[in-house]
């Protein structure tokens, strides 16, 4: 079961955590300046989540609905099936890890959102996904900064 977020290139920042219902949900996003452009406004970022059943009984993440905000307050919502092409089922005590990106047209951006989920018994339930921001450690972050 993955526990942690070592490795992997880039700038790494804080990990967001949140629980809903006994899932616990872990977000740890990084800067890869090595595939942005910031002449061009292009800012690529990877963001690596951890979900985990905490709870006592089997769960499957049906859908995603994510916020993404950019500095300027750009907000674009995408939704969609599963994550990464996968609909995973927790067992309890089980956990799944994803990585996947976004690209801004700003330095300095949030995501947060929910994923929905059901249990075996057909309960559907929401699950936050916590917020966590985008930094690229760039000179034009500054010009972001409130």
């Amino acid at each position: 079961m993955p526990r942690d977020f070592r490795g992997g290139r880039g700038y790494a920042r804080i990990v967001s955590t949140a629980v809903t219902c006994g899932i616990r949900v872990s977000v740890q996003p990084r800067y890869l300046a090595h595939r942005s452009d910031p002449a061009a406004g292009r800012y690529v970022f990877a963001y690596t989540v951890l979900i985990v059943n905490e709870g006592t009984d089997p769960a499957q993440l049906l859908t995603r609905h994510w916020i993404i905000t950019d500095a300027a307050g750009t907000v674009e919502e995408v939704r969609g099936p599963g994550v990464v092409g996968e609909t995973p089922r927790l067992e309890p005590g089980e956990a799944f890890q994803y990585t996947s990106g976004c690209i801004l047209r700003t330095p300095r951006g949030t995501m947060h959102g929910t994923y929905q989920m059901v249990r075996d018994d057909g309960e559907a339930f929401d699950v936050e996904i916590p917020a966590f921001v985008l930094y690229a450690p760039t000179p034009e972050s500054d010009r972001y900064l409130n």
